[in-house]
C-alpha cells in the first residue's frame, strides 16, 4: 500500500562558518527539512534569483522551481551580514513572505531588535540546538497561509475581470442555447403527435 509522502519544506541555510553550516544542516534533515548550504550572503542572492547590485531585482527562470520555504542565516559574516541578506530579500517583491531566522553567536539586545524590525521572524543563539528546529514549521506554515491567501485573492479578481469584459458573450451564448433548445422542442412534440 502506497502512502502519500509531503514533500519535505526546503531551508536554506548560510553561513560562512563550515562547521557551524554542518552542524545546522545537520539539525534540519533531523528535522525532516530538505537543505540547501552557502557560505555567504551573495552566494544566497544567487540560489534566490537575486543579484547583489544596486539595480533593480531580478528572478532567473531557473531558479523558480527551486521553491525555499525559510532561509537561516549567520548574523556576522564578511562582505554582507545576516542583516543586510534579510533587509534584500524584505526588499525583494518575490521573496519578501519567505520567513528568515538570524542566528548569532553574539547576544546583543540592539542586533536582535533592529533584525526583528526588519522582519526577521526569529532570532536564534549560537550554538543552535535540535529544540530550536521546531520554531522553524509554524513559520513556513503561515507564509504557506498567507501565500494560499494571495493566491486565491489574484484568482478572484482574474475571474471578475474575465466575467466583466465579457458580458455580451455570456448573455449571447444562453440566447443561442435557448434558440436551439426552441428549435428541438417543436420537433420532438410533432413527432410524439403524428
Amino acid at each position: 500500500m502506497a502512502v502519500a509522502t509531503e514533500t519535505p519544506f526546503h531551508v536554506l541555510a548560510v553561513d560562512d562558518s563550515l562547521p557551524d553550516r554542518k552542524l545546522i544542516e545537520r539539525l534540519l534533515k533531523t528535522s525532516s527539512f530538505q537543505v540547501t548550504t552557502v557560505d555567504s550572503g551573495s552566494k544566497a542572492l544567487q540560489f534566490l534569483g537575486l543579484h547583489d547590485e544596486e539595480s533593480p531585482v531580478s528572478v532567473h527562470a531557473d531558479q523558480l522551481d527551486v521553491a525555499v520555504n525559510l532561509i537561516i542565516t549567520d548574523y556576522c559574516m564578511p562582505g554582507m551580514t545576516g542583516y543586510d541578506l534579510l533587509k534584500k530579500i524584505k526588499e525583494s517583491s518575490s521573496l519578501r513572505d519567505i520567513p528568515v531566522v538570524i542566528m548569532s553567536s553574539e547576544n546583543i539586545p540592539s542586533r536582535i531588535n533592529r533584525c526583528l524590525e526588519e522582519g526577521a521572524d526569529e532570532f536564534f543563539l549560537k550554538p543552535v540546538r535540535l529544540s530550536d528546529m521546531s520554531k522553524l514549521k509554524p513559520h513556513i506554515l503561515k507564509s504557506r497561509c498567507k501565500e494560499h491567501y494571495h493566491q486565491e485573492q489574484h484568482q478572484q479578481i482574474d475571474s471578475n475581470s474575465n466575467e466583466s469584459s465579457n458580458p455580451t458573450n455570456n448573455s449571447s451564448n444562453s440566447r443561442k442555447r435557448k434558440a436551439a433548445d426552441d428549435e428541438i422542442l417543436p420537433q420532438t412534440n410533432r413527432l410524439r403527435h403524428s
